[in-house]
């Protein structure tokens, strides 16, 4: 897909981090480094991954959602729900007099029979379902006017679509709440049979139905209610094929693929497979791809801690931490005000769904602490900005600013 070019707010623009990555973009253009860059303050070095924060399905939400804002202030003016999993983007747009239909879990907060014709809906860069499609239609509002969907989302429904009319039913590996898998069940449910598996461990489930190592009544307890209606395994996965929700774990992805491969295989023979089994790798975000490779790059690092800036209900930043998490202490922050002190932190546990008070999370007693940071693919770059700033602002003696970016600038003023 040709990089188009996004009218992105500058107040979402960063001196620090919009350096790093320019200077990343000319001295690797072909992105084959994912080396992280090194930002050493004095007291404090950041590693900072080769690939982090807006992709492009988010900045092709946000040019679109200010872009009508500004363009229609005399009308009102609704997103379906949270347009992109990131507080201070949505609650900006909020304080500009957009309002939300319906929470992230689908509760309803202002009546869709309450709207009229000449209202505008914005649906978010997750998608919406067919069957609210068909309500706003209704009211006579275009869904597709001025719709944000990501277009590597509408490209899982595609492909997912040309299986369908092969008669192939689907296995969707996402969270079946999220809003984004939402939309996907219900676009793929219009043409096909339909089942959701969360991770590798339900996949193994699914798989041991499939082969007939468990009884079929297990598909109920499991997928009961995350599956159309009469999904029978033993009957609808004569041929299937696995797509996903874009911010799942890559690697996961694939190990849900490989899995009910190895199942298709077990059950229909080596030489059938291909006949069964759908092969559908080309369904993975490569923004998603991409970010969490980098994450991993980072994780290779002699950091003392990490940071993952995001929001709190955001898949692909969650899988960030889970990354991290294995190799140094990480914590999950949504912006520079849960840093308190060096002494204290608040930041979220996405295991138990909780918010958490860390005290001495800074190695402070080390001559340099060094922290690895990374966002979301919702996060704007300012955000991490604050984060490292807040940082070196616990420490005396730091470089400044433009000492530690000025080889980036020279880099790519070199370029030019």
């Amino acid at each position: 897909m040709a990089r188009k070019k996004f009218d992105i707010p500058e107040m979402y623009h960063s001196p620090i981090i919009r350096k790093v990555k320019e200077a990343s973009k000319v001295m690797d253009p072909r992105k084959k480094n994912l080396k992280p860059s090194p930002l050493d303050f004095g007291p404090v070095q950041f590693y900072v991954p080769r690939f982090f924060g807006f992709c492009y399905g988010v900045e092709n939400a946000i040019d679109i959602a200010y872009r009508t804002v500004e363009e229609n202030p005399d009308k009102k003016i609704y997103l379906l729900s949270e347009m992109i999993h990131n507080p201070t983007v949505n609650e900006d747009l909020q304080k500009r007099g957009v309002k939300f239909l319906f929470d992230t879990d689908g509760t309803e907060r202002i009546p869709v029979s309450s709207l009229n014709e000449d209202d505008i809906v914005i649906v978010p860069a997750f998608g919406t379902t067919l069957e609210m499609q068909h309500k706003l239609k209704e009211k006579g509002i275009d869904p597709y006017e001025y719709n944000t969907t990501c277009p590597f989302v509408e490209k899982v429904w595609k492909r997912g679509k040309q299986l369908g009319n092969k008669e192939y039913s689907l296995v969707v590996h996402g969270k079946h709440r999220h809003e984004e898998t939402r939309a996907t069940f219900s676009h793929s449910a219009d043409h096909s049979e339909v089942v959701v598996v969360l991770n590798p461990e339900e996949a193994r489930i699914l798989a041991e139905i499939l082969t007939e190592e468990r009884p079929i009544s297990d598909f109920e307890k499991y997928f009961g209610h995350k599956s159309t209606e009469g999904f029978n395994p033993l009957e609808d996965m004569e041929r299937f094929g696995v797509i996903n929700q874009t911010t799942m774990l890559a690697t996961e992805t694939q190990e849900v693929m490989d899995i009910l491969k190895e199942a298709a295989i077990k059950r229909f023979g080596e030489t059938e497979v291909v006949n069964h089994f759908a092969d559908t790798s080309d369904t993975l975000c490569y923004a998603t791809n991409e970010n969490q490779s980098a994450t991993l790059s980072l994780a290779e690092t002699d950091a003392d801690i990490a940071l993952v800036v995001g929001g709190y209900n955001s898949s692909n930043t969650m899988h960030l931490v889970e990354i991290l998490e294995h190799h140094f202490p990480t914590f999950h922050v949504r912006d520079a005000e849960e840093l308190i002190s060096q002494h204290e932190i608040h930041h979220f546990n996405q295991w138990n769904k909780e918010m958490k008070t860390t005290i001495d999370w800074l190695p402070v007693h080390k001559e340099k602490i060094k922290v690895a940071i990374t966002s979301g693919a919702s996060c704007p770059d300012v955000l991490v900005d604050e984060v490292m700033l807040k940082v070196l602002n616990f420490f005396e003696g730091s470089r400044s600013i433009e000492e530690i970016i000025r080889p980036f600038e020279e880099k790519i003023e070199a370029q030019k």
